[in-house]
């Protein structure tokens, strides 16, 4: 049997449950080399006698790369919403074999590789990762993304989630279909392939990696360094609030009451006491912080209560700590600061309503009604994105 045959048989046969492998291709104006692709894929599996699938997820092409791909076998399906993401979602959606294997459509992947990670699969691993940074062609990848882009990224992913892929936005990949529900893939740009490495090892899935070759390209490239780098950032960022709000939150913090310590206790720094003007600094240091630290938090019940993330501390600290608790230290740290006030009050009143000259105090004092106030408040934010536990 012919591998289009094959790949017919299970695409057609409604009532055969599952192939063993589908094939995903997101496409775009490939027509070029998307008939290379589907055939080189289609081969490859006929002859590890692999029955499967190609499916290929026009994105909105308009040089026929749809047509061209369904007359060499595959299976095309439409997916009118722009970007990297959307074509592989809808084509996820589609694919019914037990593996998914994904690879771009110009080439620069040798489909030839698909029994190799299909192999992994079978050998345990939940998601294999081609790395490609040890064999690049000449020209197949421009100098700022392999020295700078690419190498800075992945470090930066692996900084944060620790994952351990060495190249992460490597675009051949495969994994088993089954964990498509906890990988829960949701963004639409090119910043997939982080979010698909991520919510990988958030779930503790085995991650293996497999060496591969990458080739210079066929037509024309869609990248854009700049905005779809920024796009890959942006996302690990905005997936992990403790490195985004909380760490610098409280190094902002820290600085500020050091700064404050050190005004109030008149200790010399650099050969010189440092005066009110300073103690603005520290104050708004703190502050400013401590808001940071409140923002953080917040994010972390929500991407815990709202999107099923998993934080140990933060799960922990949510059983031991509740919403009296926060009520209690932000009232204690208020009322600390409107006793200060109250104490430079009496003592202007003493002096005869004359100049005020407790200008640390009064600001120490701001501090803390404002810090006291921010506890207070971002418990009971806390508390309202907690109801989601019930």
């Amino acid at each position: 049997m012919s591998a289009s045959a094959q790949s017919t048989l299970a695409i057609d046969d409604r009532k055969d449950p599952i192939c063993a492998v589908s094939v995903v291709i997101p496409c775009l104006n490939e027509a070029e080399s998307i008939e290379r692709c589907v055939a080189i894929a289609l081969g490859a599996m006929e002859r590890a006698e692999i029955l499967g699938e190609v499916i290929v997820a026009d994105n909105g092409s308009e040089d026929g790369s749809g047509e061209l791909a369904r007359q060499a076998g595959a299976r095309v399906i439409h997916e009118p919403v722009r970007g990297y993401g959307s074509a592989y979602l809808a084509g996820f959606a589609a694919a019914r074999g037990e593996y998914i294997v994904m690879a771009d459509a110009d080439l620069t992947y040798d489909f030839n590789e698909i029994p190799r990670f299909v192999g992994e699969l079978e050998e345990g691993g939940d998601m294999v990762i081609g790395d490609r940074m040890g064999n690049i062609h000449p020209g197949a990848m421009p100098w700022h993304h392999r020295y700078i882009g690419n190498p800075l990224l992945s470090s930066f992913l692996n900084l944060l989630f620790h994952t351990g892929v060495s190249d992460a936005h490597c675009g051949m990949r495969a994994f088993r279909r089954e964990h498509l529900e906890r990988l829960d893939l949701r963004t639409t740009g090119m910043e997939f392939a982080s979010e698909m490495v991520v919510r990988a090892a958030k779930a503790k899935l085995d991650i293996r990696q497999l060496p591969i070759e990458y080739r210079a390209r066929g037509g024309e490239s869609k990248l854009s360094s700049f905005r779809d780098g920024w796009r890959h950032l942006r996302f690990l960022l905005l997936h992990s609030p403790k490195h985004l709000f909380i760490a610098p939150g409280a190094a902002i913090s820290v600085v500020g009451a050091v700064i404050c310590v050190m005004v109030a206790a008149h200790i010399d720094v650099l050969g010189r006491q440092w005066a009110v003007h300073t103690l603005i600094a520290g104050s708004l240091l703190l502050i400013v912080g401590s808001q940071i630290v409140s923002l953080g938090l917040c994010a972390l019940a929500y991407a815990t209560y709202f999107m099923g993330e998993h934080d140990p501390w933060f799960e922990r600290m949510s059983r031991r700590y509740r919403l009296e608790h926060g009520l209690m230290l932000g009232a204690g740290v208020a009322l600390l600061g409107l006793a200060m006030v109250v104490m430079v009050v009496l003592e202007w009143i003493h002096a005869g309503l004359g100049s005020l000259a407790q200008e640390r105090v009064a600001i120490a004092a701001a501090t803390l009604v404002v810090l006291g106030v921010q506890i207070a408040f971002a418990s009971f934010l806390l508390s309202i994105l907690g109801l989601r536990r019930g």
